[in-house]
């Protein structure tokens, strides 16, 4: 018998792929449980979401004792149309990215771990923000655990590889281990796995820094040979600005960024300066959530102009938004 899931549990199944704590965790899987359809369909997954409940729980008073010890929170706030995060060994060049592409002053360094906690920034694009957030190195010897949750919460990896070194593939190998062995995966698109509903995946694209060296071609045949990855590739300088532009142009494209543009009954333009964003797939419905919550529970109907749609048209709440589309919601 089918599962027939429902829109309500994939919303916050995907909640749950992104969360960042084990009380995020445990609430996430709670509301599955309470969202599955009842029946014999689904008596597996009721199973095995009862058996996560139980484990989170022990999670929970796990990470409760360590607070109390004053073990450190990596939870960051999300900010703009979504997060970015940046992994990589031992001067990737991961600081000078954050640097080049937003306006953030992050210490770069040409000697290894200059980055001790996570930096944040703001990647402009046209008329919206992402978060990018820098992280500290990984190798095999140092790795911070509560990375795993950074990542998990992030709608897209930038996995950089330092090809202005010998050891790059090395390096690389080793940030691969490291998360080989975790609840937390990278893969070529986000999600979670269906045989251990604890395990995530989140979309990663390879960014091959110091391309402009004279080395670098030889380090990246190397690198090829003795790693195989089903990731996008970019090559970049960060130091050198080349290949920014592009790559800014993929991680939008990958985050498949939705910008919803409103206007008022009563006025004649829509406000362009703020649009709403969302993921492709996203429903009227899901931007009046995002306007307020009362805005969403008062909706009638909204008038709809964009490139799929006759001007002005009257839709209900389950038309699906297109990027740049104008709405009007009347409640």
């Amino acid at each position: 018998m089918p599962a027939n899931l429902t829109p309500q549990y994939h919303k916050v199944e995907e909640e749950y792929r992104r969360a960042q704590t084990p009380e995020d965790e445990l609430r996430c899987l709670e509301l599955m449980l309470r969202e599955i359809p009842k029946h014999k369909g689904t008596d597996k997954l009721q199973a095995e979401l009862k058996a996560k409940i139980s484990k989170a729980k022990q999670e929970v008073e796990v990470a409760k004792k360590s607070a109390k010890k004053g073990g450190p929170s990596l939870k960051l706030p999300r900010q703009g149309a979504g997060r970015v995060i940046l992994l990589g060994g031992p001067n990737a060049g991961k600081s000078s990215l954050l640097k080049a592409v937003t306006r953030a002053t992050p210490e770069v360094a040409p000697y290894p771990f200059t980055t001790r906690e996570p930096q944040l920034g703001m990647m402009p694009w046209e008329d919206i923000n992402i978060q990018l957030i820098d992280t500290p190195p990984i190798s095999a010897d140092v790795f911070d655990p509560n990375l795993l949750g950074l990542i998990r919460g992030s709608d897209l990896v930038l996995l950089m590889v330092d090809l202005g070194a010998d050891e790059g593939t090395e390096q690389l190998q080793a940030v691969l281990d490291q998360l080989k062995g975790t609840k937390t995966r990278l893969a070529n698109e986000s999600y979670l796995d269906e045989d251990d509903i604890g395990v995530s995946f989140t979309k990663t694209l390879l960014v091959l820094n110091k391309i402009d060296l004279p080395e670098a071609a030889d380090r990246l045949a190397l690198m090829r040979e003795f790693i195989t990855l089903d990731f996008d590739e970019h090559h970049i300088s960060a130091e050198a600005g080349m290949g920014l532009d592009e790559l800014k142009a993929a991680v939008v494209q990958a985050l498949d960024i939705v910008r919803v543009y409103t206007k008022l009954p009563n006025k004649k333009e829509a406000d362009f300066d703020k649009p709403f964003t969302l993921r492709r797939g996203g429903t009227l419905m899901d931007v009046a959530e995002l306007i307020h919550k009362d805005v969403a529970a008062s909706f009638k109907h909204a008038r709809v102009w964009g490139t799929n749609i006759n001007p002005g048209s009257t839709v209900k709440g389950d038309y699906v938004v297109s990027d740049k589309d104008v709405v009007e919601i009347h409640s």
